[in-house]
């Protein structure tokens, strides 16, 4: 019996394999392929999905969080207080502007506790950045007022929160500004890298727009030393077709989620939550277990596939060692990773595999 991947990409291409073709074909014949017709489409189509007055399509989501640091202000000497369990990328887009990460535990949604803002801040502090992990949307109404009372700047990570709101709202659309990685395992993914990000603020868009393209708001006039960060025009195209189809794949994960949710019975294992009013696209479906090596074992036994996202913290990390963290500092960020285990859980996944993983959940 075939082993059920965590994650199949070539599902969500065959679900929709002529719009995606001729978007390519009509693409290529056109002659343009970057910073054309595509990419304009597609800014505006995603900005209108969101919200925001603007979007920017950029090379990939790593890039819109240098760039939307760099744009709202942040370099040397700064402190931006960001929780621990994340993706490296987004300390990354921190410190690559000489800035520094003061991490900041998680709560029981894994999203920022913000009970433990005030804590963490300093006269250094400039910025929150804010990252709706796994789809779940953060608390976002006690961080703007902690940002509007310490007239911080506001950086959202939507890198895996694509269609996910906040009491009607869209994430990246509550601070200065909101970013998205289009890697293609993403809720809205493309079929290589990609990112955007979104404002509403006008400064901070010409910025950006400026400093994706070289540093340049005139051909070959260079005001910065900008970044070589465009969406090219196929990736653009081929990200308007899925756009449009967003609101439908995002349901079929709520079904998914719920069938796991209901479904999945075993006291060693624990389910993801939902904070009330708070929107979860289930960009990963994480479960939690003390025992998770012997769980993982089972399960690739079982032909069920698993990945932990993420096992080590980047507190922890080789590469942060000159943060002066050490094991133990974030204690609840550390239990996650050691703990947290990523579950089958993709568009096209069919109620069988479903099954199957629930069988082995239930049966461990």
């Amino acid at each position: 019996m075939e082993k059920i991947a965590t994650n199949r990409l070539d599902r969500g291409f065959y679900k929709y394999q002529a719009e995606f073709e001729e978007a390519a074909i009509r693409t290529l014949r056109s002659g343009w392929y970057i910073m054309g017709k595509e990419l304009e489409a597609f800014e505006q189509a995603f900005a209108a999905y969101n919200g925001s007055k603007y979007a920017l399509g950029v090379a990939n989501g790593l890039d819109a969080l240098v760039l939307a640091c760099r744009a709202v202000g942040i370099g040397e000497g700064d402190e931006v207080l960001v929780q621990g369990n994340t993706y490296i990328a987004t300390v990354m887009g921190i410190t690559r502007n000489g800035a520094k990460p003061v991490f900041v535990e998680p709560d029981q949604y894994h999203q920022i506790d913000v009970t433990k803002l005030e804590e963490a801040l300093t006269p250094k502090t400039k910025a929150v950045m804010v990252v709706h992990l796994y789809g779940h949307a953060a608390d976002m109404k006690p961080v703007v007022e902690f940002c509007k009372k310490h007239n911080l700047k506001l950086i959202e990570d939507c890198a895996q929160s694509h269609g996910s709101k906040v009491e009607g709202k869209m994430t990246g659309t509550f601070g200065d500004v909101g970013c998205f990685s289009f890697y293609p395992s993403k809720n809205l993914g493309c079929f290589g890298d990609g990112g955007a990000i979104v404002t509403d603020n006008e400064e901070i868009y010409n910025k950006i727009k400026m400093l994706r393209n070289y540093g340049s708001s005139k051909r070959y006039y260079f005001d910065e030393v900008g970044l070589n960060s465009r969406l090219d025009e196929i990736q653009a195209a081929l990200l308007s077709v899925r756009l449009s189809h967003l609101d439908e794949l995002t349901n079929e994960r709520y079904e998914i989620a719920d069938y796991y949710l209901k479904n999945i019975k075993n006291d060693k294992i624990d389910l993801p939550k939902t904070r009330e009013g708070a929107g979860n696209v289930y960009h990963q479906f994480v479960i939690r277990c003390k025992t998770r090596d012997d769980l993982i074992k089972y399960l690739d036994e079982k032909g069920v596939g698993t990945i932990i996202h993420y096992p080590v913290p980047p507190h922890l990390s080789a590469c942060y060692e000159n943060l002066g963290y050490k094991k133990g500092d974030l204690s609840i960020t550390e239990e996650l990773a050691d703990t947290v285990l990523s579950i089958p859980m993709y568009n096209g996944i069919t109620k069988e595999e479903q099954d199957r993983v629930i069988e082995a959940l239930n049966n461990y």
